[in-house]
């Protein structure tokens, strides 16, 4: 059976892309390397009677445009928004919590600096306006250099919005493009758990200092979403991020999508310079006009393309691509909520992001201390315990928390592994925790644990990056993952990319996969006109 398209990985953006496909009426194959659907955004049980989401596990980013049209709320999509966004113990004892309203964060503020809450306001519309055009670029392809005339037309249709801010606007964008998170938060706070509290967001998913130049972008990065509505505003997903992904599925197969879970590709079938589908690990070959990849660049030109089938320049153009994000997580099975030394009874702190890096200095050491030793002794640490919202995760009284942890080499030097090494970085984390909450670590159950190369081996991500490459100035938009084949179009015909090594990068958005369908649909409309006429 020949299908019109075939998509390599079931995660979200592979789902959302099938979706659109079917929906124009396109005979669509999805092939699944594991026995489930949704890549990194999946629920699991990882200790009997805990389940989490393992991977992926808060919610903002995802498009409102692919929620709608997938009508998700109708197949059980809900999300709970957090009272406040992120709670901050300090060394001194104390904390800060942000979010939870304007008012409320500039009072918190006060107690650290009045200057920073006074500035606060102008802060927010500032970030406002810039991910304001983000979140408009989002759902567009970027122009792809070597297109000719269309890549003008895409470029000055796309560089008008930023054409269109004022003055002082253009200047943040620049801001946030090319300095450190340091330098950006410098230029706007004084107070250090203040700047802690935003700076946070420039480390996630990036193996790389508050100091580093263009670190500024990933802080922008993490706040263009929204929740029910709500700009800027993060949640749970009821069910887990499993729940998302496969409500996704559902919708897929009521549309017509064949789903072949346990299906790893072992190879991109390519003749005559075209690509014709995939070869899977058990000798079945799936032909399909066109082969859709929703896995990072690094995994499939580097994996799944036989490299005659590649120009030798765009080998060393992928060999540079930067992937890594440094990341290593842990999901803990509790008796019992973490007791804070600062804030010890139950609250709104523990249905919060909990960050473990009261510093961007603190944050800087974890990065450095990675690069020389592997990982910090201190590591940076984002803890969320979704069952104080959604009691389908553990036994009544009993909690599951997530541990996202950062600063953890993608590769250990003097020739480690980190299957060696992944249960004492497991227990730095544990002691990182307990510092701020003595009996955190008696209060465990059980742990599933995720180094670099867990991740890497579990969901396909190379260098364990969540992001699927690195969030850097030279890795964005019409130059992700290659100037020239950022348009989701890959360099051989009829191959497409949809993951989030694609514009607009990681994240749960839906935004590659929509916008790849899209771009899919636009070439053959484009080749059924071309082939009328001829």
């Amino acid at each position: 059976m020949k299908y019109d398209a075939v998509i390599i990985g079931a995660g979200h953006n592979g789902l959302v892309c099938a979706f659109y496909l079917a929906r124009a009426g396109l005979k669509v194959r999805v092939v699944e390397r594991r026995a489930v659907v949704g890549g990194a955004a999946v629920t699991e049980e990882f200790h009997p009677g805990f389940r989490n989401s393992v991977a992926s596990y808060t919610v903002s980013l995802l498009q409102p445009k692919v929620i709608a049209d997938m009508k998700l709320a109708d197949h059980g999509y809900r999300v709970i928004e957090r009272p406040i966004s992120n709670f901050l113990p300090q060394p001194d004892g104390g904390y800060l919590k942000l979010g939870g309203g304007l008012e409320r964060t500039r009072a918190e503020f006060r107690r650290f600096s009045n200057r920073d809450a006074e500035t606060l306001p102008t802060y927010y519309d500032a970030l406002e306006n810039v991910a304001e055009v983000l979140r408009d670029l989002a759902l567009k392809a970027p122009p792809n250099v070597g297109d000719g005339l269309r890549t003008l037309i895409d470029g000055a249709a796309q560089g008008r919005l930023l054409a269109k801010m004022p003055l002082d606007q253009q200047r943040d964008v620049l801001d946030l493009f090319v300095k450190s998170a340091r330098q950006f938060l410098d230029g706007w706070f004084e107070s250090e758990p203040v700047k802690a509290a935003f700076g946070f967001d420039a480390v996630v998913g990036n193996y790389a200092s508050p100091d580093t130049p263009g670190s500024a972008y990933v802080l922008l990065h993490h706040v263009f979403g929204e929740v029910n509505g709500k700009k800027g505003a993060w949640g749970h997903s009821v069910g887990g991020m499993g729940a998302i992904t496969q409500a996704m599925a559902a919708v897929c197969r009521e549309a017509g999508v064949e789903i072949s879970l346990d299906s790893p590709v072992s190879r991109v079938l390519v003749e005559n310079g075209k690509a014709v589908g995939v070869k899977l690990t058990s000798g079945e070959e799936v032909i399909s006009d066109t082969v859709i990849a929703n896995v990072g660049p690094k995994l499939l030109y580097e994996r799944l393309i036989d490299p005659s089938d590649l120009t030798d320049e765009f080998h060393r153009r992928i060999r540079a691509f930067k992937a890594g994000s440094g990341t290593f997580r842990m999901n803990v099975a509790l008796s019992e909520l973490p007791r804070f030394t600062c804030l010890p009874e139950p609250g709104e702190h523990h249905q919060a992001g909990i960050i473990l890096a009261p510093t961007l200095d603190y944050m800087d050491r974890a990065f450095t201390d990675a690069k020389i030793h592997g990982w910090s002794k201190r590591p940076i640490v984002e803890m969320l315990i979704p069952s104080t919202v959604d009691d389908s995760l553990a036994p009544p009284g009993q909690h599951v928390a997530s541990l996202f942890c950062q600063q953890f080499a993608p590769e250990l030097p003097d020739g480690r592994d980190w299957d060696d090494e992944e249960d004492a970085a497991a227990e730095t984390i544990i002691d990182t925790v307990e510092a701020v909450a003595p009996g955190f670590r008696r209060s465990i159950l059980g742990t599933m644990i995720l180094s670099p190369k867990g991740l890497e081996r579990k969901f396909g991500l190379i260098g364990g990056d969540i992001m699927h490459g690195n969030m850097t100035l030279d890795q964005l938009w019409a130059a992700r993952p290659v100037l020239g084949n950022a348009a989701y179009r890959g360099p051989i015909r009829g191959l497409y990319m949809c993951g989030a090594g694609t514009h607009p990068g990681g994240g749960v958005t839906g935004a590659p996969g929509h916008n790849a369908a899209r771009e899919v649909l636009r070439d053959r409309s484009l080749l059924g006109r071309f082939r009328r006429r001829a």
